[in-house]
């Protein structure tokens, strides 16, 4: 589901930044921007994020913004730089070269470069960012209830509407039974006439054949799974996955009750239905 959390504060002389993001995926899928001092844990911060978040493209930025007072974090071996430029001019001289680029050559020498050492993570800064990205994790997870609730109210839409077409399928069905009898029955009789029939078998043949085409199974099955959408929306732990199975039930008992209707009336019930079964399943791409 699509989030967005933020939390910024001063630190030090520095000030750091916190920014959760989430976008729309069936996954949990995390990528992290961090300052080179917090890369050891990476770990920390996944296991942290998956537990909160559980699904989504989540992208995690920290950002951490130095006073104007920093510290000289590189040494320069000066003698050793001396030497690698005095033995480069050498060369050059003997070549008959310029000596405009050796200056860059001689910095970038073996050891002329020295790091004063790694930086070390204090305990308590670390706290400091945790406790940030705890409060950006709130607003992101606020942002998706937010999000949440307006989806709720379309889910139930959908699957109403569901439900109002399966209210004129069951309308609908005692006539498409009438009718398909009527047209059994008069296309019997205008390729055999009155006689070269037996009533009795022509009547047991059409009602093995309308049994083939009843869907009061398929109508109960249906009303039963939009009622376990419902009360498996309403409850508090995520069940995105769940509800997709639901759909797939839906969607097959809306399929036969399509493949049973014989009657092209039904069948434009059965599409609306259909139609509103994809939005469902495209919306739940986006619920825990």
């Amino acid at each position: 589901m699509t989030g967005f959390g933020q939390a910024v504060s001063n630190i030090g002389e520095g000030t750091l930044s916190v920014e959760v993001k989430s976008l729309n995926s069936k996954f949990f899928d995390l990528s992290l921007r961090l300052p080179k001092k917090y890369s050891e844990k990476e770990l920390e911060l996944r296991n942290l994020i998956a537990e909160k978040l559980e699904r989504g493209k989540v992208s995690l930025s920290i950002d951490f913004q130095t006073g104007l007072k920093q510290e000289i974090r590189q040494q320069y071996n000066e003698t050793l730089f001396n030497s690698y430029f005095q033995e480069l001019k050498k060369l050059a001289d003997k070549v008959n070269a310029g000596y405009e680029s050796l200056f860059q050559l001689a910095l970038n020498s073996p050891d002329v470069v020295q790091s004063n050492g790694k930086e070390e993570l204090d305990p308590a800064e670390w706290a400091h960012v945790l406790s940030l990205l705890t409060e950006a994790l709130v607003k992101c997870e606020h942002f998706r209830s937010e999000e949440g609730k307006s989806l709720e109210i379309k889910l139930r839409s959908y699957l109403e509407t569901i439900r109002l077409e399966l209210l004129e399928v069951e309308k609908i069905d005692p006539t498409r039974i009438e009718k398909i009898r009527s047209r059994i029955k008069g296309n019997i009789t205008e390729f055999f006439g009155n006689e070269g029939f037996d009533p009795n078998r022509l009547e047991q043949e059409i009602i093995f054949y309308i049994e083939k085409l009843d869907i009061h199974e398929e109508r109960v099955r249906l009303k039963t799974h939009l009622d376990y959408f419902l009360k498996v929306m309403n409850e508090k732990q995520s069940n995105g996955k769940k509800l997709g199975f639901i759909a797939q039930e839906i969607g097959r008992e809306i399929n036969t009750i399509g493949s049973k209707a014989n009657d092209a009336e039904m069948q434009q019930h059965v599409v609306m239905m259909k139609e509103e079964l994809e939005k469902i399943k495209e919306q739940l791409n986006n619920v825990l």
